[in-house]
């Protein structure tokens, strides 16, 4: 036995942490002898032999213990040479496999420095695991980042799940361990047994850069190749990067992905995602939104947390197939002209014990201190941005999702929470910054740098921050000290309106600056309209059900003045499934929609209602150019509280289009007069109490003419039917 008793343990107490410099071949001297040591650790192996490639001869390797290492001395070999190791079995099968332990580290020094550094933008392509090919042999390299593990292994299926099989190497003082397997390949699971510092008992993690898991209990990664997919989508892309989605329309039908639809025939199963491909595709190009945001469609195992609690960063789901099927789901969008937005969570992580908690012995990914480490909130784990490669990983997640999927932007949650140290946080609670102040100032570099990242790699994808503070600048340029984000939730708007909406018709009066505050700070940020998922579940009742009337045809009708007052204000929309029809109950994240309400017309007025008005915000691009630019807004009347009455007017730049609207809040039809900037006909383009929404039909007979009389400051005016619990819109084109 050439190798120390004290190394051969080490292997067999499984505490070696560098394995490359004994299994293997290798030049040795032994006396005054200089040859060839050949060591192999082999699960199962009976008997092996060292087989040279080359001259095809065979040495029989001694067993050196009962649990599979072997080893061999070749006085009379003085160089290194390829060779292959055959393995007979207890059950009498033979085989021949390259040996792990003689390949080449697959990440360099130069990729290394890039990693500890957080700028390796693309960190995904050299951690995690990886099919290839080195020298000809096929298998798979894994790497992990787990800077204070006294040992890592890979386990799994190939190897009994066994960490005395494959241990890793740490390449330098850089935290990787690294190794390459050959014969493993796709759909192979796995993790990495790790042994910390503190505990002799070693445990399983999941790998952090996977993109593919098995379902829980046992959540195990899984290899994936996703390089075959053949994309189709290069029209759509290249339109998309060209494009100033600031002056484009973007109408988002906000999705979870699991409850949107289901298959009755098959036990009323949500759809996968190749059917979701085709069927979403098909209802948004019928409906007129211009994207599908969805609910984190990241891997995650508790279905109550709707997803937000993330434990895979770069996977999609197990739930609807397959990473290629997810793929070619976008693929199908794409290719029916709808943009896909996901939800993409770096403000915490859960903390399962399978997953990035505590990595690797310590608090590697979050902070050790929990009054910077915890959400109080959610029960969950922050992430320490100040750490270089806790930011690279993040950053490496988020242009993943662009890479690797064609994703075409990311809605970032929970971004308050990120901004502020003392976010749901008492006094004592929080540690102040290094200026003694309560911003996080690591985060905010973070996501600046992402926002920044985004946009160079992919020019035409958004980012949104759900951002419900007045924390300013989130949606200006990095270059002027902003957060560099392309649109923020307008959460005060959402509040504010829906507070309104709640009231008694007969209260609405007196709550009428809760619709006429928002253009005090409308133009502050770069807003996106949002009635979202957080409404409609709680005890919060869905959007139909928090209108105050007690019959249904009522709450229709003040459903359908709600998105006729949304649509025209200025800012992107963003409306979750379900309102769309007036889902009657609250939204449940593990059955479908209530798609059979469809039958009645107050529900399906309501859908007609949100079709045609997406229909009419896309065909009028002038319409959504200005939805940023306060010259695309004019009040008419904002004081008609007495009323609850809104007039106000959307502008194009060049003046030869312009829409009025009226907004009626009360049950009270009006004939009404309103002051415009010309005269001529009034095209009356949309009316919420039409019967084709299942309104009352009174209206103005296709449109108006102008009388130059003065009204509202105006030279000229209309004098519109003002349906009850209606929005009218009105637009009149110049030459």
């Amino acid at each position: 036995m050439i190798i120390s008793e004290a190394e051969l343990q080490s292997f067999t107490n499984v505490v070696q942490s560098h394995p490359h410099d004994f299994l293997g071949m290798h030049q040795a001297m032994i006396g005054d002898k200089t040859g060839i040591v050949v060591r192999a650790y082999l699960r199962d192996a009976k008997s092996v032999e060292l087989v040279n490639v080359k001259t095809k001869k065979r040495t029989e390797m001694p067993r050196l213990t009962e649990d599979g290492f072997f080893e061999v001395w070749l006085p009379r070999s003085k160089e290194i040479f390829a060779y292959r190791l055959a393995i007979e079995s207890y059950t009498g099968e033979i085989r021949e496999i390259y040996d792990p332990y003689s390949f080449w580290p697959t990440i360099s020094e130069d990729d290394l420095y890039l990693i500890n550094q957080g700028n390796d933008h693309r960190v995904y392509m050299k951690l995690g695991s990886h099919v290839r090919e080195l020298g000809g042999v096929k298998g798979t390299s894994f790497a992990v980042w787990a800077p204070s593990a006294r040992r890592v292994s890979v386990v799994g299926d190939f190897n009994g799940w066994d960490g005395r099989y494959h241990p890793m190497r740490m390449l330098g003082a850089s935290g990787v361990w690294e190794i390459f397997i050959p014969g493993v390949g796709a759909g192979t699971k796995y993790k990495f047994e790790i042994l910390n510092q503190q505990d002799p008992t070693p445990y399983c993690k999941i790998d952090p850069y996977a993109i593919s898991f098995e379902p829980p209990p046992n959540n195990a990664s899984i290899v994936a190749d996703i390089t075959g997919y053949k994309w189709k989508d290069a029209k759509w892309l290249k339109a998309r990067d060209a494009a100033n989605w600031q002056e484009k329309p973007i109408s988002v039908y906000e999705v979870h992905l699991g409850s949107w639809r289901s298959v009755p025939e098959d036990g009323d199963r949500p759809l996968n995602y190749r059917e979701l491909g085709d069927q979403l595709s098909a209802y948004c190009k019928e409906m007129g939104f211009t994207h599908v945001e969805m609910l984190p469609p990241t891997e995650y195992p508790f279905p109550p947390s709707w997803g937000y609690q993330v434990t895979g960063f770069y996977a999609p789901t197990h739930r609807f197939g397959t990473p290629e099927d997810f793929m070619a789901m976008v693929d199908k969008l794409h290719q029916n002209g709808i943009g896909v937005i996901i939800d993409w969570v770096p403000a915490h992580f859960p903390r399962d014990a399978f997953a990035l908690a505590g990595y690797d012995g310590t608090h590697l990914y979050e902070h050790a201190d929990p009054r910077q480490g915890a959400q109080p909130d959610w029960g969950t784990l922050v992430f320490n941005y100040g750490r270089c490669e806790v930011r690279g990983f993040l950053i490496g997640s988020a242009l993943s999702w662009l890479d690797r999927f064609h994703v075409d932007g990311l809605r970032v949650d929970a971004v308050a929470a990120m901004l502020y140290l003392d976010y749901s946080r008492k006094d004592g609670e929080w540690i102040p910054n290094r200026f003694g102040g309560k911003e996080n100032l690591e985060a905010i570099d973070f996501l600046r740098t992402t926002n920044n990242l985004v946009h160079q790699y992919h020019p035409g994808a958004i980012t949104i921050a759900e951002e419900s503070t007045s924390f300013a600048g989130v949606t200006r340029p990095t270059k002027d000290y902003g957060l560099g984000f392309d649109f923020k939730w307008a959460m005060g708007w959402m509040h504010d309106t829906l507070a309104y909406m709640k009231e008694d018709p007969i209260n609405r009066k007196y709550n009428h600056n809760k619709l006429t505050f928002a253009m005090l700070y409308q133009y502050s940020e770069k807003f996106m309209l949002a009635l979202s998922h957080d409404e409609v579940v709680h005890g919060k009742a869905s959007l139909i059900n928090k209108m105050p009337q007690s019959d249904m045809t009522a709450k229709a009708a003040n459903l359908r003045a709600l998105f006729g007052y949304m649509w025209t204000w200025p800012g992107k929309k963003t409306l979750f499934m379900g309102g769309e029809f007036g889902q009657s109950h609250e939204w449940k994240y593990d059955a479908s929609l209530d798609w059979h309400l469809l039958k009645y017309i107050d529900h399906e007025g309501v859908r007609r209602a949100v079709r045609d008005l997406n229909k009419l915000y896309v065909a009028e691009p002038s319409l959504a150019a200005l939805d940023q630019d306060y010259r695309g807004f004019e009040w008419i009347n904002a004081n008609d509280g007495e009323n609850s009455v809104l007039t106000y007017l959307r502008k194009s730049l060049d003046a030869k289009t312009t829409w009025v609207v009226a907004c009626n809040f009360t049950p009270v039809q009006r004939t009404y007069r309103i002051g415009v900037p010309a005269d001529g006909f009034w095209a009356e383009v949309f009316n919420s109490d039409a019967e084709c929404y299942g309104g009352t039909g009174e209206g103005n007979f296709g449109g108006v003419k102008a009388e130059k009389k003065e009204w509202n400051g105006r030279p000229c005016s209309i004098e519109i039917n003002l349906p009850p619990l209606a929005c009218v819109i009105f637009q009149q084109k110049k030459k």
